[in-house]
């Protein structure tokens, strides 16, 4: 009996250190999809959802409050089949919810666009509201056809207050492969990146928009990483050596990853974790041990993915769990500036170099030369402002010479 009432006590004090260091450094999750389960469930209409009372999500207030969430990537998510449709409508619309969510209930939730800076046009950054006990409030859009192939889009968003881009997310956009490529259930159209899509990364680096390569393919990851001047994410991704989904990173990859200064951010779901439809959260704890095995203790994070899979681990079954898989990983031997980099540090650290690399372009002016038509030409679509005589013959040339000289000014920034 004396051996049991030791080991109670001996995860107590690991409890306790847990919640002292999420006190201490905010918990930034990667990942979060309760703006789909808003739409969902009520078509966004917040005035049928009481965030304090819902028991049918992985996440609530009280589950927030309990599991320490410092600052959270909610996910603006749209199905792959609104390409080509109204993506771009629906993605604006769960930008819109995010936001109304933080209005409903500022005493929880204060939207933030920034690691730190300046308070200006209520663009808070993520440690004032660490600093006012309320979860920081960010935006990821989860896959590359929510902006329907156009950087005038993508630079909306980003004023909109969204912060990171999934490249892809279970389809092929016109100008970039999804990781199902790997897998062989899709087909690969671009070899990766189509010149377009090299375009969009180089864009991403001047606004200042975290790359987010959760959902492409070996050889999507390994472009980015060559051309991104700015270290990029993995919002929502797990390690591909402890289980083989193509959804995970392999080891070369972490180690770019490592020099590019990036982070992978450790995904709960069944499958990613065991390759299987079950887990527990000492499974999830072995990714984050590999990892940090691998590449180090400062490209890791957390990005659970909570309210957009169907299956999580035992013992955390939602987000009020996390404390727990802290305290595990305490368990384990690692230390308190090995955790404070996993919750928070690591993540605010590649905000700031993300942004650094923005006003060091702040005099590059907007890419503003459009995909050729002929790359999205469909019945949904109209060609206002292209060629009336071949679109294709007609700008293709012109894309190409500015994606080389965007290319060739992208080299003598990184020479110089």
């Amino acid at each position: 009996m004396s051996c049991v009432f030791t080991l109670i006590a001996a995860q107590d004090t690991l409890i306790d250190r847990a919640v002292r260091l999420m006190s201490e450094t905010p918990l930034i999750d990667g990942h979060n999809d309760l703006p789909w389960q808003l739409r969902k469930q009520f078509n966004n209409q917040l005035k049928n959802v009481d965030l304090y009372k819902i028991n049918n999500t992985h996440t609530s207030i009280p589950k927030i409050q309990k599991g320490r969430l410092g600052a959270q990537f909610w996910s603006a998510y749209v199905p792959c089949d609104t390409q080509y449709k109204d993506a771009v409508r629906q993605t604006l619309e769960q930008i819109d919810v995010i936001h109304r969510m933080c209005q409903k209930y500022p005493e929880v939730f204060m939207f933030a666009t920034s690691s730190q800076g300046l308070i200006f046009l209520h663009h808070i950054d993520i440690m004032e509201a660490f600093n006012q006990n309320k979860t920081a409030s960010l935006i990821g859009v989860e896959g590359g056809h929510s902006i329907d192939s156009s950087l005038g889009t993508l630079r909306t968003m980003y004023h909109l207050g969204v912060r990171y881009l999934t490249l892809t997310h279970s389809c092929n956009t016109p100008w970039a492969d999804n990781w199902r490529v790997d897998s062989g259930s899709d087909p690969s159209e671009h070899d990766g990146l189509s010149p377009f899509g090299k375009q969009l990364i180089v864009e991403m680096n001047r606004l200042g928009m975290l790359i987010d390569l959760a959902h492409v393919p070996v050889k999507v990851m390994n472009q980015v990483l060559d051309m991104s001047q700015a270290p990029v994410i993995f919002s929502h991704s797990s390690a591909y050596t402890v289980c083989n989904h193509k959804r995970n990173v392999p080891d070369d990859i972490l180690m770019r990853v490592k020099e590019k200064q990036g982070i992978v951010m450790v995904n709960f779901y069944n499958d990613y974790v065991t390759c299987s439809k079950t887990a527990n959260l000492s499974n999830v704890a072995d990714h984050f041990d590999h990892i940090k095995k691998v590449a180090g203790h400062t490209i890791i994070g957390f990005g659970g993915d909570y309210d957009g899979v169907t299956r999580v681990p035992q013992g955390l079954e939602d987000v009020s769990k996390v404390p727990d898989l802290v305290a595990e990983l305490l368990r384990r031997g690692w230390t308190d500036e090995e955790v404070k980099a996993a919750l928070g540090d690591n993540l605010l650290r590649v905000l700031k170099e993300v942004e650094k690399v923005r006003d060091n372009q702040s005099r590059t002016p907007p890419d503003d030369v459009p995909i050729p038509y002929d790359e999205v030409e469909n019945s949904c679509r109209t060609s206002y402002g292209y060629p009336e005589s071949s679109s294709a013959a007609a700008v293709q040339p012109l894309c190409s010479l500015a994606l080389l000289l965007t290319l060739a000014l992208h080299s003598l920034i990184t020479a110089w």
